[in-house]
């Protein structure tokens, strides 16, 4: 079955490749005037993330008939159609990549992309995209001049960030019981002291859970931990903005590296903030031997007051039991805190937006790329027609129409005139992307594409308390919230760490056991002097085991780190 499976697929590829030959000729030379005032062109797209084959139909086709006088085929990546239109010579007209790897540098190779700096087609044709996606392009060039010897720009990788500013949804959030918050006053939390006094308020107050099990402020878990103890390195990173690196925590604003046994740096504050916990009897004493699965039970149950991560704190409290019942976890940082975000990256990923280079007609495939990589062309990819399902307020906000919403909540949901069809089945069926949805549209009143976050699309408040947080925080989601106070940003670079040579990786194997197994001890140190002693017997076997190499190799990469940083500053200015 498998092999009359495969002898189709290779039918078909070869019945697709005889199309793309005699649709198109090679070469340039049908001006995008010409091509817009004639009949339509049918345009040969292949692209190996696509998981629809044939002409495209549907609103999104109907939008490029009207803009560009074109029709898509696409050509899906089935079992053997690579191969055959390689045998070809000809990939078609517009050409997207799953990826920069082997088969995309096989067709670099073999001349089978066009150049997009030919006759200056990119300027001509795609000033948005050459104007404001620098780094992308610039990626591109770096391949082929890896691969090729010769810095040829073929395209851009795929979810671009439109500035080393841009950054994913947050991640370390804060979450903590809102609704007991409320009810014991709202007390300042000014640093890490005060939370923790403000744990052991509201656990005073609240002292069992749903089950009548014993509440406490925090239940950590071993199985996730790396070079250090997960929850302790990630409350570090939440408090100062600091980002785990090599052996230790990394400042994206700086360059500074605080190796993870540093005296007094971020890492054995914050062990000494669990342990401090531990001794206020606020920590699960289960923390160290537990794995995800009981631990995240005590949080649905009610069981924790708090969450460094939305993932083992609102995301998993929040059901509609605890919201029917007007408890909420939402986010609460101290004033001081500064916490990390993901930044995003201006290169771009993997998959490639290409043209075939025997294309007939690459100005005008060019001026389509151009047209997606433009806020309304990334829109109408993800939502549907400007003015139909979305548009611009007179402020710049972005808001769905009426419309809208119901394609939004139901891709089944028909079009209307000019349009028709259900907008699922219309939608756009390359399966590519331009810009990341996470990155902020620049024309816009400071939306990001993501519909999740414009100012007009807030969810209703889910009771009472979260409407009392949205009163006094005056935000309107934790992202909101989140997104106005202190942050530091993650810088999306080329980095890719060095492999490390035999000494340091057999110190590193056993440096990272002592860290781990000596910071669950300190944690769990019932004085100030057991603490005390814990952590220095740690950072005498550490160093015993080869601290010191580790930390060296880590700052090496950390200054390889922040050069790639300085690039990616110095490329926006």
């Amino acid at each position: 079955m498998k092999k009359i499976k495969k002898l189709l697929a290779l039918v078909l590829a070869a019945v697709l490749s005889a199309s793309l030959l005699s649709a198109c000729g090679g070469g340039s030379g049908n001006s995008v005037s010409d091509v817009k005032k004639g009949d339509p062109v049918t345009l040969q797209v292949y692209s190996q993330l696509a998981n629809f084959n044939g002409e495209m139909t549907g609103w999104f086709a109907q939008i490029l008939l009207e803009k560009f006088n074109v029709k898509f085929n696409i050509i899906n990546d089935e079992d053997g159609v690579y191969e055959t239109l390689m045998e070809s010579g000809n990939l078609g007209d517009l050409v997207v990549w799953g990826g920069d790897g082997k088969q995309y540098l096989q067709a670099l190779n073999q001349g089978l992309l066009f150049d997009w700096e030919e006759d200056d087609i990119l300027a001509d044709y795609g000033p948005y995209i050459m104007e404001n996606m620098p780094a992308a392009l610039e990626k591109n060039r770096g391949i082929s001049e890896r691969e090729t010897g010769t810095p040829t720009l073929h395209g851009f990788g795929h979810n671009v960030a439109g500035s080393s500013t841009d950054h994913e949804d947050f991640t370390y959030t804060w979450d903590l019981r809102w609704d007991l918050y409320a009810q014991i006053g709202y007390p300042q939390i000014k640093d890490l002291n005060d939370f923790a006094d403000v744990l052991e308020q509201m656990r005073d107050f609240n002292p069992t859970d749903d089950i009548g099990n014993p509440v406490y402020a925090v239940s950590l878990w071993p199985d996730w931990d790396g070079t250090m103890v997960m929850y302790v390195k990630s409350t570090a990173t939440a408090y100062y903005g600091f980002d785990e690196f090599e052996m230790g925590l990394y400042d994206f604003d700086t360059g500074d590296f605080y190796p993870t046994l540093l005296p007094g740096g971020p890492y054995l504050e914050m062990l000494e903030f669990y342990n401090g916990l531990h001794r206020r009897g606020l920590l699960d004493p289960d923390s160290s031997s537990q794995n995800w699965d009981p631990m995240i039970a005590k949080v649905q149950n009610g069981g924790t007051l708090f969450s460094i991560f939305n993932f083992s704190g609102s995301e998993n409290y929040n059901s509609d039991r605890h919201i029917d019942e007007n408890k909420i976890m939402l986010p609460v940082a101290p004033e001081n805190a500064r916490q990390f975000v993901a930044g995003l990256n201006v290169y771009g990923g993997s998959r490639v937006w290409t043209i075939g280079a025997k294309s007939q007609y690459p100005e005008l495939v060019m001026e389509i790329i151009n047209w997606l990589c433009t806020p309304e062309g990334r829109l109408t990819v993800d939502y549907g027609p400007r003015g139909l399902t979305w548009d611009y307020d007179e402020e710049g906000n972005t808001y769905f129409t009426e419309l809208g919403k119901r394609t939004d909540a139901d891709r089944n949901t028909e079009l209307e005139a000019p349009y028709s069809g259900q907008f699922g089945d219309g939608s756009f069926q390359v399966n590519n992307t331009t810009w990341i949805n996470m990155s902020a549209n620049p024309e816009s009143n400071g939306d990001l594409y993501n519909k999740k976050f414009w100012k007009r699309n807030p969810p209703e408040a889910r009771n009472d308390y979260e409407r009392d947080w949205r009163e006094k925080t005056g935000a309107i989601s934790a992202f909101d919230y989140l997104y106005s106070r202190p942050k530091l940003v993650g810088v999306g670079t080329t980095f890719s760490s060095l492999a490390r040579s035999v000494e340091v990786e057999n110190a590193w194997q056993q440096v990272i056991y002592a860290i781990k197994n000596g910071s669950w001890n300190a944690i769990f140190a019932n004085t100030a002097l057991e603490f005390e002693d814990a952590v220095a017997e740690m950072i005498d076997e550490a160093h015993a085991k080869g601290y010191d190499v580790c930390v060296e190799f880590s700052i090496s990469e950390a200054e390889r780190l922040t050069e790639l940083v300085r690039q990616v500053r110095a490329s926006e200015d």
